[in-house]
């Protein structure tokens, strides 16, 4: 297998591979960076920060994307949800994908060159995080573990670029962003449950079993936990607690919502998860 030239009249499919169309990666994964850079510069980051890790947030998550789907290019097919993706019908290549990974990791970079040198050095781990998450589905039940770190690095790389530095409350944040992601991606996880069975896949959504909710329920519990600790550590204004507030509210919905453990009630509240961290981000906001 080599690297190819990327073709032109492959522009829709790369997209479907990068997923432009379904930002809600991107979201979710954005949320996490931005409270960190708020709270890493006591208030609004410098906008070329902003625009650096917005763009970077993208491309990384795109990146995922895309080797995520060269991971799972022979057992896409066997699951209903994924089985039209372009790698899966063969609207790609391998060496189409592999190239595309390339060059979005190579932006990445790229980007990132503009920060100070220990970011930099920070971003090995992003990358090699997004590069091994994909294939751990095959080797162990806690794949949604990895995607949670790799979700959550930005926040010591945000908190290194404004401070030159990581502080503890950074790896609070950390904490708490990887405990949302896994309570999250368990969701997702529990939507092609019966289909991973079948073929193999290894997901948390299997490891907890009929536990699943209850878990997902102390995952939550914890990561507000882990927010209300930081929200104390930097002396958050009442603002802060509106939006950490209608945050929790919004995570018992989406508790009650997966109760049946329907495929399309899970999907809507993996979806739905956005709004939580979109609730907390306003309250940062407000509240610094």
């Amino acid at each position: 297998m080599k690297l190819l030239l990327l073709r032109s009249d492959h522009i829709e499919e790369y997209k479907q591979l990068m997923r432009v169309e379904k930002p809600i990666g991107t979201l979710l994964l954005m949320w996490p960076t931005l409270w960190s850079l708020w709270i890493a510069s006591d208030g609004m980051p410098h906008w070329h920060l902003l625009l650096i890790f917005a763009l970077g947030t993208f491309m990384m998550r795109s990146a995922g994307c895309v080797i995520n789907d060269f991971a799972d290019r022979k057992v896409d097919g066997a699951v209903k949800r994924t089985a039209q993706r372009p790698l899966a019908r063969g609207a790609v290549s391998e060496g189409e994908a592999l190239t595309l990974f390339a060059l979005l990791i190579g932006a990445s970079f790229v980007l990132v060159l503009l920060l100070n040198w220990q970011t930099i050095l920070l971003s090995f781990g992003a990358l090699a995080l997004a590069s091994v998450y994909p294939f751990m589905k095959r080797y162990t039940h806690l794949p949604q573990v990895v995607l949670g770190a790799a979700f959550s690095w930005g926040i010591p790389m945000a908190f290194m670029a404004v401070q030159e530095s990581v502080p503890a409350i950074a790896w609070v944040l950390f904490i708490a962003n990887l405990l949302w992601t896994v309570a999250y991606d368990t969701k997702y996880a529990m939507v092609d449950k019966d289909d991973d069975l079948v073929i193999g896949i290894k997901s948390t959504a299997i490891l907890f079993g009929r536990w699943d909710r209850h878990v997902i329920a102390v995952l939550n519990l914890t990561f507000l936990a882990c927010m209300a600790w930081v929200a104390t550590q930097v002396t958050m204004s009442i603002w802060f607690w509106c939006g950490f507030t209608i945050a929790g509210v919004w995570l018992v919905k989406l508790q009650w919502q997966i109760n049946d453990r329907s495929r399309d009630k899970c999907f809507k509240a993996f979806l739905s998860n956005n709004y939580v961290g979109l609730a907390m981000f306003a309250g940062v906001v407000a509240g610094l």
